[in-house]
């Protein structure tokens, strides 16, 4: 297992795709006007498996990485791909956040070390206003917020 950081459309899209049903072009419109990014991801034989999006932000006035579009491919699901992707990222920044899509994945999160629960309003982007909606969308809670990794 591997993991490196990855900008080839080619082999984010198909992964993206099956996970949250975006068309290519919502894709390459996120990755052509998303400025302040970058894409790490697990690879298994080759090809990335898990990734997320890592999106400069700041949270409660403190430089921050935004976790943005996590998924792995529903076949590698439950083989700690994703796991292993949060805790290198965990290691290589010191400050991780995120909005946790639904209930389940508030758990998940929490389980690996997403302790701290913050406003939205705690969290500000500089990118366009299209790109902040992608960002903030997505979010099925009755109540949104922002999940921060604790870290070591």
């Amino acid at each position: 297992m591997m993991i490196e950081y990855v900008n080839d459309l080619s082999k984010i899209t198909p992964l993206w795709q099956e996970a949250f049903g975006d068309s290519t072009e919502d894709i390459v419109f996120f990755l052509d006007n998303c400025v302040n990014k970058s894409c790490m991801a697990v690879y298994d034989r080759g090809k990335p498996v898990s990734m997320l999006f890592l999106v400069d932000c700041t949270v409660d006035n403190k430089k921050s990485k935004y976790i943005y579009a996590a998924c792995t491919f529903k076949k590698y699901m439950g083989l700690g791909y994703m796991t292993n992707l949060l805790e290198f990222c965990g290691r290589k920044y010191n400050n991780l956040c995120l909005i946790p899509a639904d209930e389940a994945l508030v758990g998940f999160y929490e389980k690996r070390g997403f302790e701290k629960r913050l406003p939205l309003k705690a969290l500000c982007f500089d990118e366009t206003d299209e790109i902040k909606e992608y960002l903030f969308e997505g979010c099925a809670l009755k109540k949104p917020f922002v999940l921060i990794y604790k870290g070591e």
